[in-house]
């Protein structure tokens, strides 16, 4: 059992930084791979990026590449997503979310805990 908060959503202008914080508890969550997803309105919800148990590994969407930076912090129950220059496209709610084991992935299918997200709307 595992559960997750996540926390640092807000409105921003085109261009501007967002850190979205996701704190984790239960006996597991150092032991899974997490991920970030999105749903904007009247849209399916999309993979962000994934990270290792370890931190050491990541994996972005195409759309992102280049501009989110996912990390976390085993010690302290806790994962990151480090979003820059961000884009009116980026708008959406964000959910953290659990995976079943290690490995790493990008379907929404294999991530068995979800946050009830938080919500990034972005200006142009």
């Amino acid at each position: 059992q595992v559960q997750l908060v996540e926390s640092g959503g807000g409105l921003v202008q085109a261009g501007d930084s967002l850190r979205l914080s996701c704190a984790a508890s239960g006996r597991t969550f150092s032991s899974v791979a997490m991920g970030w997803f999105r749903q904007a309105p009247g849209k399916e919800r999309d993979f962000v990026a994934v990270i290792s148990v370890n931190g050491g590994s990541t994996i972005y969407a195409d759309s992102v590449q280049g501009r989110f930076t996912m990390s976390r912090d085993n010690a302290k129950n806790m994962v990151y997503l480090q979003m820059n220059n961000l884009k009116p496209e980026d708008t959406a709610v964000y959910y953290c979310a659990a995976g079943r084991w290690s490995t790493m992935t990008r379907e929404h299918y294999y991530y068995a805990y979800w946050g009830q997200g938080t919500q990034v709307t972005v200006s142009s």
